[in-house]
């Protein structure tokens, strides 16, 4: 490999798309060029949304077609969609005169999963790997300081990916969410065989919940179904984009960050990685849940109804996916942000990570100073949470 050399690219649509997604490999779908520029294609990024594209990426002198590592970056105009919420270190940088927006985050728009954010080619050798990914995000560090950005956000990072930022002296926000696992947690463990056996890990109470909620959707006439992959049409992800806002338009919270466009653009850009769960009740289809998925991974983002039946929620975006990720070896269920409900369910509390750069000294030392007692406290949270799981261990 000849010298490295980095570039600033002005959205995904402008990087070969087979280059892009050879850096990406078995990562997350959502990294995928296709969600990416299903993201610009509809308007969700760009144009007035706040979220401006400016992949960093990296290529080989020699073969200058040939991206050798990159970066999902984005520069924002508001602290919308990031799922890491920062609205009170806005607060406290406007009550000091500081400036905070515009800022840099290097995510996944509107997307609360771990993915890696530091992209390198597989088949470089490990110093090169390694040098490369410090370099890109140095990179990223430089790019904001030169044009006077108040601070760099790497958002829902690979724990893997943690020493390299520490190493850089940035500070590691620790957040948690719940996510599945498909064995009992020992050593030897082996997949689920059903979903009875993933139940007989329960306390007795808590299985008899899940059995009881299970049973009464299918007394009131219930059933759900997956399509998956080339079985999902246009029509389904229109019915899914109005779940969709059914839910935003139910939530006094709710913010609509993506539109028709994108679900229709998904399924031309990606259509292999949808899977989707519809709900019906006596064969009237009432709700639906939205997720992708790849390799081993099942990851969970919207569901809507356009009725309200006691736990259809937790079936069509809980149980369902969970029969559907046993009866095919998925590894690992993410079914996004929030779920104290997932706990109960049998869902891990997870750490995710996060980390800053912020530019003006004063409030980078607040924010630091921040981050350290907001970590104790999630770490002993997540400790307290699994010591009184409901299921046993």
């Amino acid at each position: 490999m000849g010298r490295v050399e980095f570039e600033i690219i002005e959205g995904i649509k402008e990087i070969d798309a087979a280059a892009w997604d050879q850096l990406v490999g078995a990562d997350s779908p959502f990294l995928e060029y296709g969600f990416l520029r299903a993201l610009e294609d509809s308007g969700c990024v760009g144009s007035d949304s706040g979220w401006h594209p400016q992949f960093l990426v990296a290529r080989d002198s020699d073969a200058p077609d040939r991206l050798v590592g990159a970066m999902p970056l984005y520069l924002k105009l508001h602290s919308m969609g990031e799922f890491v919420f920062d609205w009170s270190w806005a607060d406290a940088a406007q009550r000091a005169g500081i400036r905070y927006y515009p800022k840099a985050v290097v995510a996944v728009p509107m997307t609360p999963i771990q993915g890696r954010r530091i992209l390198v080619d597989a088949a470089l050798a490990p110093d090169d790997a390694l040098a490369i990914k410090k370099t890109l995000v140095e990179t990223a560090i430089d790019f904001a300081q030169k044009v006077g950005l108040s601070s760099v956000h790497f958002n829902f990072i690979m724990p893997d990916e943690v020493a390299i930022f520490e190493a850089l002296d940035l500070p590691i926000r620790v957040g948690m969410q719940f996510h599945w696992h498909n064995h009992n947690g020992a050593e030897d463990a082996q997949k689920y065989s059903d979903f009875d056996a993933f139940l007989g890990r329960f306390r007795s109470k808590k299985r008899a919940n899940i059995r009881r909620e299970r049973r009464k959707l299918t007394n009131a006439g219930v059933r759900t179904r997956v399509v998956a992959g080339a079985a999902v049409t246009p029509a389904h992800l229109d019915r899914v984009f109005d779940y969709y806002r059914d839910t935003i338009d139910k939530l006094e919270w709710g913010r609509q960050y993506l539109n028709r466009e994108f679900f229709q653009h998904l399924g031309e850009q990606l259509p292999q990685r949808l899977h989707l769960v519809m709900a019906e009740q006596d064969g009237e289809e009432f709700g639906g849940a939205f997720n992708l998925y790849k390799n081993a991974g099942l990851y969970g983002r919207y569901w809507g109804c356009t009725k309200e039946v006691e736990f259809a929620h937790f079936e069509t975006c809980l149980y369902r996916p969970l029969d559907w990720c046993i009866e095919h070896g998925v590894e690992v269920f993410q079914p996004g942000a929030q779920g104290p409900h997932k706990y109960d369910r049998g869902f891990d509390p997870t750490p995710t990570y996060s980390a800053h750069w912020i530019r003006d000294p004063r409030l980078a030392d607040a924010v630091g100073q921040f981050i350290a007692h907001e970590r104790a406290e999630m770490r002993a949270h997540i400790k307290e949470l699994r010591q009184d799981s409901p299921i046993n261990r």
